[in-house]
């Protein structure tokens, strides 16, 4: 894990940035994808726009104190918080240049973004900003004492968009792992008082979220799945060898 404290331009480029707009969406989404990313060998990090502070359980301090305790289960290179206003995103151009001047320090190659339409507005906010921040953060006189850096691809973590994915990814090993990542947020998925009547107990979320991750894996043929979205075309070079049956 990175220092959080640590000033941007002492980090290596991450090859996979997760932006979310709140701490525990990403182990829902792709989290999975990102242990599996980081267990490929590639540098993996999260950067968590709001700290959850409207939420019903739990603090902001704490829930960005669980999110450290899940970065180690997604074998993080790098999570931090942006400490943005939660369920007032706004998508100005005061969070574009910040967001874009993030972008431009830890470069990274690949970003995934939450689903562009979706029932909490912070989510598709959070996909907005992020997209246009990752377009800015190429533009060489933004920030003319930072090099320009735009990512080269931009996903969608589709998980719980009812669309049909571009791709899934097989994470049957990282499952559970994920879960753990999950459930690290005590405050949100433990036997609690505060808004029970809200929240569904921690074995009621696992197989909610299990049921899903099935549904997307049986999609390749595997046992569990996180689905994803692209707005461009897919390049194939090899049609020899792409995956999946199709009879």
């Amino acid at each position: 894990m990175h220092d959080p404290n640590e000033p941007f331009e002492n980090l290596r480029p991450l090859d996979v940035l997760a932006i979310a707009a709140h701490p525990d969406d990403v182990e829902q989404t792709c989290g999975g994808t990102l242990i599996h990313m980081a267990e490929t060998g590639y540098r993996v990090g999260v950067l968590d726009l709001t700290a959850g502070d409207m939420g019903s359980r739990g603090t902001p301090d704490l829930r960005i104190e669980e999110s450290q305790k899940a970065a180690k289960h997604l074998l993080l290179n790098w999570r931090q918080n942006l400490r943005w206003p939660d369920a007032r995103l706004e998508n100005t151009i005061t969070a574009r240049m910040t967001l874009a001047g993030v972008i431009r320090r830890i470069r990274p190659r690949t970003v995934i973004l939450p689903y562009w339409t979706g029932r909490h507005p912070d989510h598709y906010k959070a996909a907005e900003i992020g997209y246009e921040s990752c377009f800015l953060a190429g533009l060489k006189r933004l920030e003319e004492d930072v090099p320009p850096h735009r990512p080269f691809k931009i996903l969608y973590a589709a998980q719980y968009a009812n669309v049909t994915p571009s791709f899934v990814v097989d994470i049957s090993r990282q499952f559970d792992r994920r879960m753990a990542s999950l459930f690290s947020y005590e405050s949100q998925y433990g036997d609690a008082e505060a808004a029970s009547d809200l929240f569904p107990s921690q074995k009621e979320v696992e197989e909610r979220l299990a049921a899903v991750a099935r549904f997307y894996g049986n999609l390749i043929g595997v046992k569990y799945g996180e689905a994803f979205v692209v707005k461009e075309c897919q390049q194939v070079d090899d049609i020899v060898t792409m995956p999946v049956k199709s009879i």
